[in-house]
């Protein structure tokens, strides 16, 4: 199997204990957290779902069903996988109706296990409304729980690389390359959905390079002139100084236009994008536009709890973040299961 992470740097070293995750879909708890509060009026019917063994697009599909609308008036915030037990919202379009009575939809889908809450607003959710997930991790198979200890205190204060998940990139890596198809002439895409998947693998690949390139030239916790960071009102500013620390950096999320970093920053930057050329072919073609994302991902609210042979993990990470990337500086060998790809939120 394509490990599209396998050739990036590791911030702690790798691991030497391995692990299983989701050996079932218990292990992998993730409830979601929505930037705003309903406003408790509208033609947006929202509800919070719990659902186990399936995944985003089939359970809005059948709530659409339920509701007896079409599937284009069923909306959601954010992915999720479908080897979990999840909790997430979904709006439905329903202008003039009253609430829909759930009770049969839930008691005719076994991997629906509860509606959770319900409540009324006057937009349909959409991808930016995710502001992050909380997650109950269980890491089973263990064969020394306790030797884990340091490297989870390294991991709740130092960070992760903030790398994209295997799941961006679809099952075997496919969907960079049908990106590198594209970029060099040998396939069109017209499908939307799926044009989206494989321009954001192709950014999310080429962040992923800069990245571990960071990493293995030892300016990850440290700044290279000319570099973006973000500040704490979360507003992008240059930084002219090189070898500064405790600064949040940042790496491409590559567009058509020229990189915004300068100098030294901007120079380590583009020998990496230039690696691949097909992918930066794709994302010129498409006028996408740049932008920026931390290059570490801090996890918030991390504790664990340890038994004979297991650890259980809890943390939140913000929207677009992938729990699967702080398992990766934890455990090795971990056992994924089948998983869905995520857009971006």
């Amino acid at each position: 199997m394509t490990d599209v992470l396998a050739p990036l740097a590791y911030m702690h070293g790798q691991p030497a204990q391995s692990g299983q995750i989701k050996h079932s879909p218990d292990d992998f708890y993730v409830s979601e957290t929505l930037g705003f509060t309903p406003s408790g009026a509208g033609e947006h019917f929202l509800v919070r779902i719990k659902k186990r063994g399936e995944n985003t697009r089939y359970v809005a599909n059948e709530l659409a069903k339920a509701c007896g609308v079409p599937s284009r008036q069923v909306s959601w915030a954010g992915l999720k996988d479908r080897h979990a037990v999840t909790e997430q919202w979904f709006s439905v379009q329903l202008p003039g109706k009253a609430d829909p009575d759930l009770n049969e939809f839930v008691a005719t889908h076994p991997g629906v296990l509860s509606i959770e809450a319900t409540a009324r607003h006057h937009q349909k959710l959409r991808p930016g409304d995710l502001i992050g997930n909380d997650f109950v991790l269980q890491i089973r198979a263990l064969a020394n729980p306790s030797a884990l200890v340091p490297r989870l205190e390294a991991i709740a204060t130092q960070g992760v690389p903030n790398y994209f998940g295997e799941q961006r990139f679809g099952r075997e890596g496919n969907n960079l390359d049908v990106a590198r198809a594209w970029g060099r002439g040998e396939r069109k895409v017209k499908d939307k959905s799926k044009r989206s998947f494989y321009l954001s693998a192709a950014r999310s690949l080429l962040f992923n390079h800069v990245v571990s390139a960071r990493l293995e030239a030892g300016c990850f916790s440290q700044t290279l002139a000319g570099d973006l960071c973000v500040d704490d009102a979360d507003q992008l500013v240059a930084c002219n100084q090189a070898g500064v620390e405790g600064m949040r950096i940042t790496a491409p999320l590559t567009g058509d236009n020229a990189l915004p970093t300068t100098d030294s920053a901007q120079q380590f930057e583009q020998a990496i994008l230039d690696k691949e050329p097909d992918l930066l072919a794709v994302i010129r073609n498409n006028r996408m536009r740049h932008d920026r994302r931390e290059i570490c991902l801090l996890p918030q609210n991390m504790t664990w709890e340890l038994d004979t042979d297991s650890v259980c993990v809890r943390f939140s990470l913000p929207a677009g973040a992938f729990a699967t990337t702080v398992m990766r500086e934890l455990i090795s060998q971990q056992e994924q299961g089948e998983q869905d790809a995520h857009t971006d939120q």
